[in-house]
């Protein structure tokens, strides 16, 4: 089978995993990227105040977003890019997390999704000092990119896993997730807490 997925990252405004402001989303097919889109998100009501902190890490301010789609309007474009894919992100519970608190915050249903985290296909790949996204990134052929813009950092993630796959010589995610010692896990519907990871559900937690 071939090495098809989506890659995905999101920047958020604040520290809620509800207050998604941009997204990038990355197509892979048979190990080639073929499709790339980004767009910015207006967070929902009671989540769209944006930290300094978050500010100069993505440099998106709430002037940027003040006439994009709120969540609950472009979650159909997130869902007709991602198709049936498996998604993978890096730090995949911070992405996942994103999903499922700005869908519950927005009171829409949230998509459904397996996983795969690129993190955890890093360290079971490379042998770095670090783990971050730029590291991983340059250990997997793809370097200077603009770190925390949310395209830039779905195609590093999607670099990583088609170099991983390669490495360990699997021909689909189910195979590299096996490779490393891991399987695929799941986002979306239903909410309930059981039926998530524990990571995701974290996110949801934090929801006030």
């Amino acid at each position: 089978m071939p090495l098809d997925f989506t890659a995905i990252d999101f920047e958020t405004a604040n520290n809620s995993p509800a207050s998604a402001c941009s997204v990038g989303l990355v197509k892979v097919r048979d190990s080639r990227v073929v499709d790339t889109a980004y767009w910015l998100i207006k967070p929902p009501l009671g989540y769209d105040a944006f930290l300094e902190w978050n500010v100069r890490i993505h440099g998106i301010m709430a002037a940027d977003v003040r006439d994009a789609l709120l969540w609950s309007e472009q979650l159909p474009d997130l869902a007709a890019f991602a198709e049936n894919d498996v998604l993978v992100a890096h730090n995949a519970s911070f992405d996942m997390g994103v999903i499922a608190a700005a869908s519950a915050a927005s009171f829409v249903e949230s998509p459904s999704y397996d996983y795969l985290c690129s993190l955890h296909v890093a360290r079971r790949t490379y042998q770095l000092d670090s783990y971050k996204l730029p590291s991983a990134a340059m250990a997997a052929g793809f370097a200077d990119f603009a770190h925390h813009n949310a395209l830039a950092d779905s195609e590093a993630c999607a670099a990583i896993i088609v170099h991983a796959a390669d490495r360990h010589g699997a021909s689909d995610i189910g195979e590299l997730a096996a490779a490393v010692g891991t399987e695929l896990k799941r986002v979306g519907i239903p909410w309930a807490a059981g039926s998530l990871g524990a990571d995701v559900t974290a996110s949801l937690a934090r929801l006030p």
